[in-house]
């Protein structure tokens, strides 16, 4: 193996931090190509290079064919899309304990139920089990987001002139 000089190093170091995708990938198979037997091992320790990158950038060299980077398949789904009719059963819970705001000031609804509560009539109601189930949390973001707003409904206060005229009914 020829082992590379410093300033190659460093050249070679900053290129692939630089680069992105397939274009990195094919630059490190072929510094490992240049550096030849044992070329791959070297840069992973010296260079902190991964070893499976690597492959793929080989596999993408000797084919010519770009590897593509799937990200938007990766990470966690939405609730919704495992279970499709979730939203239309919360809201068909929540819509009969929901009320408008008073002052009509706001177009939300306010409801009095809580997102645990939701989340028990789900399972009593329309036969969800609760490993299927998302947290309460998540119930929460999607009961906002269908334009519910989990506050307490304010009680009525009574008025002062009537708190006095009790007061003298009282002695």
């Amino acid at each position: 193996m020829k082992e590379p000089t410093k300033a190659e190093k460093e050249i070679y170091i900053e290129t692939a931090r630089v680069l992105k995708g397939t274009n990195r990938r094919v630059f490190m198979a072929r510094v490992v190509k240049v550096l030849g037997y044992g070329g791959q091992y070297y840069v992973e320790r010296n260079f902190h290079w991964n070893h499976e990158t690597i492959k793929k950038g080989q596999k993408e060299l000797e084919t010519g064919e770009d590897i593509v980077d799937n990200f938007s398949a990766r990470g966690i789904k939405r609730v919704e899309e495992r279970l499709p009719n979730l939203l239309i059963d919360i809201k068909s819970i929540v819509d009969g304990e929901s009320q408008t705001d008073p002052t009509f000031k706001t177009t939300e609804l306010f409801t009095r139920m809580t997102s645990k509560e939701v989340r028990n009539q789900l399972i009593a109601q329309k036969g969800y089990s609760d490993e299927e189930l998302p947290t309460e949390e998540t119930i929460r973001k999607r009961l906002n987001e269908l334009g519910y707003s989990l506050k307490k409904v304010a009680k009525v206060k009574p008025k002062k002139k009537f708190q006095k005229q009790m007061k003298y009914l009282k002695t």
